[in-house]
């Protein structure tokens, strides 16, 4: 499985790559919107992990234009990783295109079950009924 974290803040990318690293899930980093956007034009991912608040691009932005755009990773599940506890965030963050919410400090217990829904919806999604 291929995952690209957009954070700008190492220790929590370095926190989130550790426990995937445990599970045997490849993580590429990205520090903002921008340049997890370029990474994303340049090759396929399973999951997308996106934070919120970072300096530049922020993530509402980024997914709005992922999901616009066309590429290879424009139906990528994206899991919106935050520390924003707004009522409305979820709604927000639905209709900026992502699929899951969690908060942070991250628990590995959420993000693996978050990530194994959405794997498993994209399984079911790409079965072909006779």
């Amino acid at each position: 499985m291929q995952v690209l974290f957009v954070e700008d803040d190492a220790m929590n990318r370095r926190v989130v790559r550790d426990m995937l690293k445990v599970v045997g899930v490849d993580m590429e980093e990205a520090y903002d919107g921008e340049s997890g956007l370029e990474i994303l034009a340049t090759r396929k991912f399973d999951i997308v992990l996106m934070d919120l608040r970072m300096p530049g691009m922020d993530g509402l932005t980024a997914m709005r234009l992922l999901r616009s755009g066309g590429g290879c990773n424009c139906a990528v599940p994206i899991i919106v990783v935050t520390a924003d506890t707004a009522v409305d965030l979820r709604q927000r963050c639905m209709e900026a295109g992502a699929d899951e919410v969690i908060v942070k400090p991250v628990a590995m217990a959420a993000l693996l079950e978050a990530m194994g829904r959405l794997a498993a919806r994209d399984a079911e999604d790409d079965l072909i009924l006779d």
